[in-house]
């Protein structure tokens, strides 16, 4: 159904790869600092008694007081964290390039831009009547140029924004201007076309200096950055607006016959089908004969729902449409009023009548279009969907499949295409670039970067191997046996799958409690009770049953691990069984897909173990620099590591809340354990609300909770020891949201600390995680085996801090994982705030060694495991509010009479689960 295209960013063609930054900060800054500063260091000082001496101090600046953001838990913390906060606001600088590892060269998918040193002009734009649509705007400007570019603007190019502002390479031969234009308009909502008139008035502004954007790139401090960046990247987007579709911040190329990138993402897609066929696609049968079942229908109107078409019934005349919606009635059954009389007339006699086409599908439902005061009817057959719509759907596994097969591409290979497409681009001879004095380098921009050394890892002492050195990222556990083994007296199986009789199911879970044995956890080879068959449907009752007779049998002793064999396809069974599992019976649980199970291998078993063992409450492995207390900023005093990430609705659900999740280190100094809390709060709303919290008791007055006090209570009582160090690792958060939710979410940790004790403000250092994001990392030389992996990756360990990189802020690019297939993608870590002051191999290398201690596998992964962590914990709560993920959304966010989001919470999580890695 969808097809795949690959997306073109250009937004990565400049060297600046961060979006532009706030346009102002507070010009007062200096003269309001110090009173801040002096209270951060005397908290410093008191919480600090054990860092070293003689570092550099003030790394993150906050010149005002934070607001008061979270006194009141209802308060919406998008309002509360003014923009006056956020432009008081500096981040940390960087504190020196890192110098660990073995250096060598590396390319990267950015291109170096030569600008012009003339200033640009900025003009405010005003149209009226006023148009909203960015799209329309735009095409009135074109107009403008079209007509007027030789005489009126002095034979200027401008680029316009889409909004209210235009620059231009020079000045126009005015101060104010207005011009008129008459524009075709198809509207597609009534299918009207019609000629309009709009007012465009043009205002000089002012000139945007290109000495500081020069500075800034030279790496000096700029107070104030310089709009110029923006209008380069307004500039830069032009360039790729002529040439590609776009969509959102993003340009794809139209063309699946020739895939080419500026970097490895991907989108879908939909095919441009006759809906009819579209239809037969989404339900995988003919529709051609027979009814849609109301199951059907309502599939249907979620896959046609915000779709554009074009009706096909009228020869060469092509209104476009977006579908609303499906009737509840066939076409034979639909009438409408022709009249004011309110006579009535069939849909089928109309088309046969005004437009002499004869309805083929009667039994299929019409399309909804148009206006909720005005719907039109318009027969599936009639439409064709309209091309160069993405497609944002959840993919099945069948087009998950499709994507990964059409947008793999070795490191070599995605060069080679990088390459082709800056040279078919020809930014050398557009005449934007030209007007601008922007000249691209097509050669992708070498970077020196450095490959940081593996850990070493401790396993038991039991084992062959007590310590392992990983080699290209990953190991194995031969000979090793997991250093802290948990132990499972008490468990049982359930077989959901018909496919897997009571034998094979009785031998696989045999096999995986020897497994575990080999591993090194202490796990009875029976279980309680007999393998219990039960069908998917009647999961709930089947848990019960187990969990109820295993309890009686033990003389009330509870279940310590369930162990579920599942279809391979099972819907809303896995969601459904986590969901009693962690939140109704408090019962770890292991589910097991039944092609794993009717052909075992001891690879699959030798993972699987190590997630039983970490789930029960063990480790698997630690660094062996934290049991020699190496660690620079861990080990030295008891530290906390935190992850965080919010997960959101996929796109169409408009009502599902989002669902955050938060762990914690609860070992010190292992740093290994991560126990986890989930909350759910408003629809796509990022900052974390339920970091802490305040409520009245009537009893006891004001209480104080929240997800980040909680964890910290937690970590005392694992260790014994009060947190003196947090590092707080938060993933999800764009570019635009930097300030925003560093404001919001310290705030947030400064209230949960200084509730559990006066003046306890341990210092934080506070790192957004980012993912999705356009650069990539390529070998510089692809047949040098020396400095490529397997994959002819780059190595597990490269690390990027210059060129790329901010120019004065402390961020990096990490490639910590091994490719396995196509080319890796480096994690981006942006320091937002630091009080216990990294050098940048301290952070660098703390970041990347944590990575090889994710639980789940024997590999380094490309995240630093609390932050991936979090992600897996949001996810799984996914499965509380809808148990099926993939089909509704049955948790909704309503608004309160006083404007306020009201989202019911989710289901607490048991004890016994909370404090274990349940989520892996």
């Amino acid at each position: 159904m969808p097809q795949w295209q690959m997306k073109l960013d250009l937004e990565q063609k400049h060297m600046v790869s961060r979006t532009p930054l706030q346009e102002s900060l507070n010009e007062n800054a200096q003269s309001h600092s110090s009173g801040e500063r002096s209270r951060m260091e005397e908290v410093k000082r008191n919480n600090n008694a054990g860092k070293r001496r003689g570092r550099r101090k003030g790394k993150g600046i906050l010149v005002e007081k934070m607001q008061d953001m979270s006194n009141n838990s209802e308060v919406s913390p998008a309002c509360s964290a003014s923009s006056s906060s956020e432009r008081s606001l500096v981040f940390p600088r960087r504190p020196g390039y890192g110098q660990l590892g073995t250096k060598c060269l590396v390319k990267a998918n950015h291109f170096i831009a030569e600008l012009s040193e003339r200033n640009l002009s900025q003009y405010s734009v005003r149209i009226t009547p006023e148009v909203k649509c960015t799209r329309l705007n735009k095409a009135i400007m074109a107009e403008l140029v079209k007509l007027h570019k030789d005489a009126d603007l002095g034979k200027r190019i401008p680029v316009f924004d889409g909004r209210r502002t235009l620059y231009t390479a020079g000045l126009l031969p005015f101060n104010s201007k207005e011009f008129t234009i008459t524009l075709g308009d198809d509207d597609e909502w009534i299918g009207i076309t019609k000629e309009r008139e709009f007012a465009v008035t043009i205002k000089f502004i002012s000139q945007a200096n290109m000495l500081q954007l020069r500075e800034l790139l030279s790496g000096k401090h700029v107070d104030n950055p310089p709009q110029a960046l923006k209008i380069i990247d307004i500039v830069l987007r032009e360039l790729a607006s002529q040439r590609y579709i776009s969509v959102g911040r993003f340009f794809y190329s139209p063309s699946i016959k020739k895939p080419q990138t500026l970097d490895m993402s991907t989108t879908a897609f939909i095919e441009p089908l006759p809906v009819v066929e579209f239809v037969a696609q989404v339900l995988g049968k003919d529709v051609s004969s027979r009814p849609l079942s109301d199951a059907d229908r309502i599939k249907v109107k979620k896959a046609l729902r915000g779709v554009k078409v074009e009706v096909t019934h009228r020869g060469n005349i092509r209104r476009k449409y977006r579908i609303s919606g499906l009737t509840s009635q066939p076409t034979r059954e639909l009438i409408f009023p022709v009249d004011e009389e309110k006579n009535m007339k069939s849909v089928i006699e109309y088309f046969q009548e005004v437009y002499g086409f004869t309805i083929q599908y009667p039994h299929l439902p019409c399309l909804l279009v148009g206006s909720q005061k005005k719907v039109n009817y318009l027969p599936m057959e009639a439409c064709k969907i309209l091309e160069g719509q993405r497609y944002t759907k959840r993919l099945d596994e069948k087009q998950i499949t499709s994507l990964l097969k059409s947008s793999c591409q070795r490191p070599r290979e995605q060069e080679m295409d990088i390459l082709q497409t800056v040279r078919q681009n020809g930014y050398k001879q557009d005449p934007i670039a030209k007007e601008f004095g922007i000249n691209i380098d097509d050669k992708l921009a070498s970077v020196e970067a450095r490959v940081l050394p593996a850990p070493w890892l401790k396993y038991h002492d039991a084992g062959k191997e007590k310590e392992c050195h990983p080699q290209l990222g990953q190991w194995n556990m031969l000979n090793k046996k997991v250093i802290n083994g948990s132990t499972v007296n008490h468990w049982a199986c359930i077989n959901f799958s018909c496919n897997v009789q009571e034998n094979a199911a009785r031998g696989f879970c045999h096999q995986l409690a020897q497994m575990c044995q080999v591993s090194g956890m202490e796990f009875n080879c029976e279980p309680v009770i007999p393998v219990y068959y039960a069908r998917p449907d009647q999961a709930k009752k089947a848990l019960n049953y187990v969990y109820n007779a295993a309890a009686n049998k033990l003389g009330g002793k509870e279940l310590e691990l369930l162990i579920a064999i599942l279809p391979d396809n099972n819907g809303s069974l896995y969601g459904t069984l986590k969901k009693i599992c962690e939140t109704d019976l408090g019962m770890i649980s292991q589910c097991c897909l039944t092609k794993h199970v009717l052909k075992i291998s001891k690879q699959y078993l030798s993972n699987v173990s190590l997630k039983i063992n970490v789930k029960m409450g063990g480790r698997n492995t630690v660094l062996l620099d934290a049991l020699r207390w190496k660690i620079p900023l861990v080990s030295d005093i008891p530290t906390i590591i935190f992850g965080a990430d919010v997960t959101h609705p996929e796109s169409g659900e408009d009502c599902s809340p989002s669902i955050a999740a938060v762990v914690a280190s609860q070992d010190w100094p292992e740093v290994t354990k991560y126990a986890g809390l989930v909350c759910a709060q408003p629809h796509r709303q990022e900052l974390i609300q339920d970091l802490y919290r305040t409520w009245q008791d009537p009893q006891r007055g004001t209480m104080s909770g929240g997800m980040i006090r909680e964890l910290l209570l937690a970590f005392k009582k694992a260790t014994g020891q009060k947190p003196l160090r947090i590092i707080f690792y938060r993933d999800g958060v764009s570019d635009g949201q930097f300030y925003q939710v560093l404001l919001y979410e310290l705030d947030a940790i400064r209230k949960a600390c200084a509730s559990l004790e006066p003046g306890y403000q341990p210092p934080v250092t506070f790192i957004v995680v980012q993912k999705r994001h356009h650069t990539r990392l390529l070998p510089n030389n692809h047949n040098d085996r020396n400095h490529t992996d397997r994959s002819g990756n780059i190595l597990p360990g490269t690390v990027v801090d210059t060129k790329i990189c901010h120019p004065t802020e402390f961020d990096f690019y990490l490639c910590s994982h091994a490719g396995i297939q196509g080319t890796s993608r480096p994690a981006h870590y942006h320091v937002l705030w630091d009080e216990n002051n990294f050098s940048a191999d301290e952070m660098q290398s703390l970041t990347n060694n944590l990575c090889y201690t994710y639980a789940r596998c024997t590999r380094s992964v490309s995240v630093v495991p609390p932050a991936y962590y979090a992600h897996l914990a949001a996810y799984r709560a996914r499965f509380y509010v809808e148990p099926d993920s993939r089909d509704n959304g049955s948790m909704r966010s309503t608004r309160a009479t006083n404007g306020s989001v009201n989202v019911r919470p989710l289901p607490a999580l048991k004890e016994k689960v909370k404090n274990v890695m349940f989520y892996c």
